[in-house]
């Protein structure tokens, strides 16, 4: 286990990870010959993900695909198709699943908030969760203390986006339902870890 900083690049991006939802569903249709040639040509020449850079459009296309490759076709389609909550919890379960350091956030600080009924997040709770991380897992890089400070600000954008706190500032807390559709996928297709960190309250 060594923890990343790769959410950085990114929080959520839920009209991005929608578009790269439907081009992962449209390479199931095409040969492999010719994917990666339409893969670069939608997302640079095309502009699908309406960047200037093409260096942010290949640096936030690999990052989302990275969530969404390994959640598999119907977890895609919740993310193309699905309405704004399902869309965004689908997204967040994938982010999930891709940072270790998010679903531990998940599982340790925010499971452990709701245990004791606070009702929002200590303001200590970001350096103390980064202490005990370095505790678990001696490799963990020694990141500098502005990359704390991104990751903090990446983290918590996610989970007021998704409605695990109010806002990133008054860092109350909320209660989430996660969608009925996405709790049976991710029950049937082996992912009760990134489950139950999306139920921190149960």
């Amino acid at each position: 286990m060594t923890y990343t900083s790769t959410i950085t690049s990114a929080s959520l991006r839920l009209r991005e990870s929608r578009v790269v939802a439907g081009l992962l569903l449209d390479e199931v249709d095409r040969p492999t010959s010719t994917n990666v040639e339409a893969w670069t040509k939608t997302l640079l020449h095309d502009n699908v993900l309406q960047m200037g850079s093409p260096v942010s459009i290949r640096r936030i296309a690999r990052l989302i695909r990275a969530r969404l490759e390994p959640m598999g076709i119907g977890l895609w389609h919740m993310v193309r198709d699905g309405d704004r909550t399902l869309a965004t919890q689908a997204v967040f379960a994938a982010a999930l699943k891709e940072s270790r350091l998010l679903a531990d956030f998940m599982r340790f600080v925010i499971h452990d908030h709701h245990v004791v009924f606070a009702k929002q997040l200590a303001p200590h709770c970001w350096s103390d969760f980064i202490a005990a991380c370095r505790g678990r897992d001696p490799d963990m890089p020694r990141w500098s203390e502005a990359t704390i400070n991104k990751l903090r600000s990446a983290v918590f954008s996610m989970l007021a986006e998704v409605g695990y706190i109010s806002d990133s500032k008054s860092l109350a807390l909320q209660h989430v339902y996660v969608e009925p559709r996405l709790a049976t996928y991710l029950r049937d297709n082996g992912e009760g870890l990134v489950l139950r960190c999306m139920e921190p309250a149960e």
